[in-house]
């Protein structure tokens, strides 16, 4: 930094890092610090690039964190960029390049040496370096102690305040950048922290109030997905007629530098379609994420969780509550938008999830929407691409769809989308469907899938929790929907049957009912002309006939279990289908083929009184977060962004909160 380095392999040999992280002590007003800032290059914005910087300046950083306990110049620096931060929003106001653009290059350095830092000391060791001033060697004074509240303090006003300019791009991505630079020590620990450093300056203090607007401005900043400004755009132009000292040095520091930084390389994990469309949302909404998963200090909640459970629509004129100090307002129409084109992301979704489970206004309002199509389709495509998506993302986009079954609105007005040309669906050609049946195909395929692959319970019960939310509102199916509905049930009631003869008659076969079931092909097109009331009635109606004439033994049981469970032997029996259908197949002879035995039931399924049967309660689940919730989340959060983030990279080898397959 600061001067024309023609390889990054130079960078170690750099005069003034290496005065920067040498013996010497430098004051905040030493000219130094200008020859120090006056470099031009575009920052980074993917981990090959970052390593081999962060590869070359390892040695720089190991000085430094040997000798700044007796010189304090990390201390310094850090004073340097509060001072220039002083005067940025002005700066901004008159397109001042100049304090905007030193004041982003001592962030950058800031940010680099904190993650090296953070990554190799404790948070105790950490706070000690930020106290060390330029005096005899190891010793520090009181009024110094709080510097990394004012840095933090600095970094969440310079976020919510400077306004969002072409020059200002850059400076306010590195801010969002360092804030989770300094929540990153949760990285390399294996357990969740539950008592930080950190964790305390952000929910109290100095800190505090701005929450709800920092919370509000990284939401926005997702919202608005502002791309990145052409490079260079924040850096200071050499003037064609001279200039001063600092005009000279920006000309000729490090021109040299960023062409080895474009050269790429291996490694790389930041997405290309993240990197081209809007670092700035990516980088906020992770850190939002990183907040609103802190946990809980023993006597505070955490007020960034506290933001996103009560935020509301700026066009919801009631008034806030007093119990939460951190609410605010924001245009949900904007914030809906911007969820349904984000869900390729992994972040995207899990933020859907986490305003869906716990901000009621959210909720209500995505529940309102007419347009629902345009946020639950992408949502069925993360799971119809099951196998291309990693666990966690598929679950919390299985969880988002159990919470919307949860509303029986929304299951009835699925049923009245209808879509054209599905093209993703491989399948089958769906040239017309509903929303609903599109849905019930989706999950169907996500058991099937689960399965014959993975065999995951959770994914499993929330699948089919789903299902049944729905069941009651099922309407105008698509023939092809309930086409797989049948396919499925055949299928299930087979290895049902199975089950049940194994258990209770080891030693024979239940043949009849067996051998029914397996006539029905897969696809279950012979009882397409049934409705789905009645073809799952006449399974239901079958497979109770069936074992009350071959394992009278398997009805007995039943109906003392179901005696005792009503509280009285003299209570009646809910056993009018049974008999129903007994009664039929005992009229029709001993001596059945298969074949006639389903003539049977299916005729009886269509005669059968309906006022007769006592009516079968609606299935409902509801999505309850387990217990510790944090256990999954903060190793899933911190996941993304190890792999998402922009102009971050972090040694594999040191992440001790999950392994690299993880998720």
């Amino acid at each position: 930094m600061g001067a024309n380095s023609s390889s990054i392999s130079e960078l170690p040999e750099n005069e003034y890092l290496k005065k920067l992280s040498g013996a010497e002590p430098i004051s905040e007003n030493d000219p130094f610090w200008n020859q120090l800032l006056s470099f031009s290059f575009t920052t980074p914005t993917n981990s090959a690039d970052l390593k081999l910087l962060e590869e070359a300046t390892i040695s720089v950083c190991k000085s430094l964190v040997e000798k700044n306990p007796r010189t304090g110049n990390l201390g310094s620096l850090i004073k340097v960029f509060l001072s220039r931060t002083k005067e940025l929003k002005i700066s901004a106001e008159c397109q001042n390049h100049l304090f905007i653009w030193q004041a982003h290059n001592a962030l950058f350095i800031i940010c680099c040496l904190l993650k090296v830092f953070i990554s190799r000391m404790s948070e105790e060791e950490l706070q000690l370096h930020f106290t060390y001033e330029e005096k005899a060697p190891g010793s520090y004074g009181a009024e110094c102690e709080d510097l990394i509240e004012e840095l933090l303090c600095c970094l969440i006003q310079l976020i919510v305040e400077i306004p969002l300019l072409d020059i200002t791009y850059s400076i306010s991505l590195e801010a969002v950048t360092t804030l989770i630079v300094f929540l990153s020590c949760q990285l390399f620990h294996k357990e969740i922290l539950r008592e930080s450093i950190i964790h305390k300056y952000l929910m109290h203090g100095r800190c505090v109030p701005y929450t709800s607007r920092l919370v509000k401005t990284l939401l926005y900043n997702f919202i608005r997905q502002e791309r990145s400004p052409p490079p260079g755009t924040h850096v200071f132009q050499q003037q064609t007629d001279g200039g001063g000292l600092l005009y000279g040095i920006a000309s000729g520091v490090a021109t040299g530098l960023w062409t080895v930084f474009t050269l790429g390389g291996v490694g790389s994990k930041s997405s290309p379609q993240l990197e081209q469309c809007s670092p700035l949302a990516n980088q906020s909404l992770l850190l939002l994420l990183v907040l609103a998963n802190l946990t809980d200090a023993p006597d505070t909640p955490n007020p960034y969780r506290q933001a996103i459970m009560s935020f509301k629509n700026t066009q919801d004129n009631t008034a806030f509550s007093s119990s939460n100090p951190h609410a605010f307002q924001i245009n949900f129409n904007s914030l809906y938008t911007a969820l349904c084109e984000q869900q390729k992301s992994d972040q995207a979704t899990l933020l859907l999830y986490m305003l869906l489970h716990q901000n009621g206004n959210v909720r209500t309002y995505v529940l309102a929407r007419t347009d629902i199509e345009n946020l639950v389709l992408p949502i069925l495509e993360i799971l119809y691409h099951v196998e291309e998506r990693n666990s966690h993302h598929v679950y919390m986009a299985l969880i988002i769809l159990l919470i919307l079954t949860e509303d029986d609105g929304f299951n009835r007005s699925i049923h009245e989308v209808i879509l054209k040309n599905i093209t993703w669906y491989a399948e089958r050609v769906l040239t017309e469907i509903s929303l609903g049946s599109l849905l019930i195909l989706v999950v169907i395929r996500t058991i099937q899938y689960n399965m014959t692959r993975t065999r995951d319970k959770y994914l499993h019960t929330n699948c089919l929790a789903a299902l049944a939310n729905m069941s009651a509102q099922f309407r105008s199916l698509h023939q092809y929907a309930a086409q797989r509905i049948i396919s499925y049930t055949c299928r299930h009631l087979r290895r049902y049957v199975y089950v049940l003869d194994k258990l209770y008659f080891p030693h024979s076969h239940c043949s009849t009912l067996q051998h029914c079931f397996s006539t029905l092909s897969d696809n279950g097109e012979e009882l397409l002309s049934l409705t789905c009331s009645h073809i799952l009635r006449s399974y239901a109606s079958s497979l109770f006939s069936l074992l009350s004439k071959k394992h009278n033994k398997v009805l007995e049981q039943a109906t003392q279990s179901l005696r005792g469970s009503l509280g009285s032997n003299d209570s009646p029996l809910p056993d009018y289908v049974i008999s129903f259908f007994s009664s039929r197949l005992e009229q029709a002879g001993a001596e059945l083929s298969v074949e006639r035995v389903l003539e049977i039931i299916k005729q009886g399924a269509v005669a059968l009184p309906k006022d007769r049967l006592r009516k079968f309660p609606e299935l409902k689940f509801k999505y309850v977060e387990e217990e510790q919730p944090e256990e999954f989340f903060i190793p899933y959060v911190w996941s993304l962004v190890y792999n998402s983030a922009v102009a971050l990279y972090w040694n594999p080898h040191d992440i001790q909160l999950f392994t690299m397959d993880s998720g």
